[in-house]
């Protein structure tokens, strides 16, 4: 099995131990296991059954994950295009205090997602009816504070300056007036969690599926134009396609605000379990501090 050798204190031998836990009480194979992704989650590919094992890595991604759930099995009833939980077993799977769900693997053969792609999803999934009945109520700063209460690493100083910002944006999302009809959003919809599948574009990753404003889930892709190194701009057309640009509305200043308060703090449970990402957090700390707009972000690696 390939991993790293911590995961948000997650140890290699624990998260080891526990993906045979899971395949013994599943009857899945673990040989060859790869950890494929470690930021809140540890991700699992099991290339001999084929399926995708998850296993949340924080307090914060542990309390969502019953959520994640219900919307995967309601997407599926709608035949939305979009990650399946491997059927046939009870999910999630409770295993020494961790939850873990397993997942059917998409073999990602298809043509590269784009913004266009991820708008018509995006359109798609917004018109979808009766919304799990349980699903929270979008509370963005509740969840920074759960992970500012569990950092590795991470000074007084910056962990201050992280609580008063956000205070500060807390405060400026009070008086915001959205002009899209509220309702159920994906919480993170940005390119990294569109899959290429043999049958086209698929969501995947559910854990901040609330209900809540429509324009939070144009804003990552619109962010990212703006902050992120990457090669090509996405908002634009996801916006044609949407039907919505949300970059010209007078909320968007504090919406990108609330992103890059996002994208600061989301490794801070894993800063000492992953060394390598410290270089380019502490990039975009400097610049984020310094309230430098023009700073362009790398993703983690």
């Amino acid at each position: 099995m390939t991993a790293h050798p911590q995961a948000g204190g997650l140890t290699s031998e624990r998260l080891s131990g526990l993906l045979e836990a899971v395949c013994t009480k599943t009857g899945l194979s673990s040989r060859d296991a790869e950890l494929i992704k470690f930021t809140n989650n540890a991700v699992f590919r099991l290339p001999h059954t084929p399926a995708v094992v998850r296993i949340a890595g924080s307090t914060t991604t542990r309390t969502r994950v019953p959520t994640v759930v219900s919307v995967a099995r309601w997407l599926a009833r709608h035949d939305f295009p979009a990650v399946r939980l491997l059927p046939g077993m009870a999910q999630p799977l409770q295993l020494d205090g961790h939850l873990v769900t397993v997942w059917e693997h998409v073999p990602e053969v298809g043509t590269r997602p784009t913004g266009a792609d991820l708008g018509i999803l995006l359109r798609r999934f917004h018109g979808l009816t009766d919304p799990p009945p349980e699903l929270p109520q979008w509370q963005p700063i509740m969840e920074i504070r759960q992970r500012l209460a569990e950092p590795e690493e991470l000074s007084s100083d910056d962990h201050a300056f992280l609580q008063s910002v956000c205070d500060e944006v807390e405060a400026q999302l009070v008086p915001v007036r959205y002009v899209l009809a509220p309702g159920i959003i994906h919480g993170d919809a940005f390119l990294g969690n569109v899959i290429a599948g043999p049958s086209g574009p698929m969501l995947c990753d559910f854990d901040g599926t609330t209900i809540g404003p429509r324009e939070w889930d144009l804003t990552p892709v619109a962010v990212g134009s703006l902050r992120m190194d990457y090669p090509a701009d996405e908002h634009h057309p996801l916006a044609e396609q949407y039907g919505f640009d949300v970059t010209r509305w007078e909320g968007f200043a504090v919406l990108r605000r609330l992103r890059e308060l996002k994208l600061v703090t989301s490794v801070l449970p894993i800063l000492r379990s992953h060394p390598s990402i410290r270089p380019q957090w502490e990039y975009r700390m400097r610049s984020f501090k310094a309230d430098d707009l023009t700073a362009k972000w790398q993703t983690y690696h």
